[in-house]
């Protein structure tokens, strides 16, 4: 039986509780998906003793299209320093398919915000931090999970991108637990056979304003709700 006790927090202090598994090795442990989820499980595993992690990415400075808007609590939670905050939002304008404006935020504290980052700096600051720690990053496509039992151990299938190449090289290896947090259209949860689930398909622009128009939005954001700018759902 494995018996995982490494702590739930996303910043585990230093006393582990280690990993039982009778195997006279290290625990091989794959995480795919380097966004906030694959980088702090990966940085919980680097942590425990008795564990070597690999932490799978396809692209390491990929920005993906995401609001980048986190809660207030993250930052002291994930231990995030200031500067991974571009901007602190403490109003927001709800724009009605109608076109009726309605101001939020009234109630915030002084020191009460929501935070905006951009995810490239984001999830390469965490995916770094587990690396430090000793998770090994791969930059790799995951294309296909094998195993004969579903206790393991796996053999993952990816091409890995070195650094001036273009062309992936087709690369395997074998691991004993392997966590999925490679997104909506995971190959992790295929290969488990995880069914259906709903997703949704962000789109994201960045628009260059004059700095005087931009004063408008220091800790402003606008949502809207009708459809002539996101149908069935929202833009902001």
């Amino acid at each position: 039986a494995l018996g995982l006790n490494i702590g739930a927090t996303p910043a585990p202090s230093s006393s582990r509780g280690a990993v039982s598994m009778d195997l006279g090795r290290p625990l091989r442990v794959a995480v795919v998906g380097g966004g906030p989820s694959g980088a702090c499980a990966a940085e919980i595993f680097a942590k425990a003793p008795n564990i070597d992690c690999t932490l799978f990415e396809r692209k390491m400075d990929n920005c993906k299209p995401c609001g980048g808007a986190i809660p207030l609590c993250m930052v002291d939670e994930f231990e995030l320093p200031p500067e991974i905050v571009d901007r602190r939002v403490r109003k927001m304008k709800m724009i009605s398919p109608s076109g009726r404006e309605v101001d939020v935020g009234r109630t915030l504290k002084e020191n009460e915000y929501i935070g905006m980052t951009r995810r490239e700096v984001l999830d390469a600051y965490l995916r770094d931090r587990a690396v430090e720690l000793g998770a090994k990053p791969v930059t790799g496509l995951v294309q296909k999970v094998e195993f004969e039992d579903a206790n393991g151990p796996y053999t993952i299938k990816y091409s890995e991108y070195k650094p001036g190449e273009k062309k992936g090289t087709p690369s395997e290896a074998e691991f004993d637990i392997i966590v999925g947090a490679d997104g909506a259209n995971s190959r992790t949860a295929k290969a488990i056979d995880a069914g259906e689930y709903n997703f949704a398909i962000a789109f994201q622009e960045r628009i260059k304003i004059p700095d005087e128009k931009m004063k408008y939005y220091e800790d402003l954001a606008e949502m809207y709700v009708g459809d002539d700018v996101s149908p069935d759902f929202y833009a902001w």
